[in-house]
């Protein structure tokens, strides 16, 4: 590991806006984000899979009447969106090293409003270990509000046709259904959501400047 990563994870160990949750252990917080964490009785909002914070931390911008938290088992790559929040002195987004794997022990029956799934990984061997898939989804189930909303955002073609598959077999309700993102924003008349869109993940950038089809959906599970 090189020194830079081993300094971020030094670091974010020092960032009060950072938990960090290894399994089988208590973890407090379930249940009392907003009582002990955020203080205050806010909408929740998960990124699960934050990567760098780019939408943990700039939907926090946006909406500073929400709490957020981004959730990543990668400390170097958090390290950035932890550290700019800290500067901005953002009270309403933090962040959570850990497996979302372990997702259940981490927040209470009805505690998340909505769950971000920004350009998850695909696992095109391993579909149950999706983000989207059965298993997950039922994880989801037992802290997601009734009619809280799920919004998966990726480049991927596997894993988005998978979940468009899931939420056909499951019936989950979709709310909002874009198969080429940038090209339904040309039209878009909405300003709040041109804004949030505008947010783009490192990985985005990379995969749009490949010219790659940015693909949206948000859907309800309850």
């Amino acid at each position: 590991m090189g020194k830079d990563k081993l300094a971020r994870f030094a670091a974010i160990k020092t960032f009060e806006n950072v938990l960090e949750y290894e399994r089988n252990q208590p973890f407090p917080m379930r249940g009392n984000w907003h009582r002990d964490f955020f203080k205050n009785d806010n909408p929740l909002v998960l990124e699960l899979g934050c990567g760098k914070g780019e939408y943990s931390v700039g939907l926090a911008k946006m909406y500073p009447n929400k709490n957020f938290i981004g959730l990543d088992i990668k400390g170097n790559r958090m390290f950035i969106g932890a550290r700019e929040a800290l500067k901005l002195n953002m009270t309403n987004v933090g962040f959570l090293r850990t497996r979302i794997d372990f997702i259940e022990a981490l927040f209470g029956p009805n505690e998340v409003d909505e769950i971000w799934l920004t350009f998850s990984d695909p696992q095109p061997q391993k579909p149950k270990k999706r983000l989207s898939s059965a298993i997950f989804i039922e994880r989801y189930r037992k802290f997601l509000k009734p009619g809280g909303l799920v919004h998966m955002k990726t480049d991927n073609d596997l894993l988005f046709e998978f979940t468009m598959e899931q939420i056909e077999e499951h019936g989950y309700p979709i709310v909002d259904y874009r198969p080429d993102l940038y090209a339904t924003l040309e039209t878009e008349t909405d300003p709040a959501q041109r804004e949030i869109f505008s947010i783009k993940t490192h990985y985005e950038q990379l995969f749009h400047a490949k010219g790659h089809v940015i693909k949206y959906v948000c859907f309800k599970i309850n």
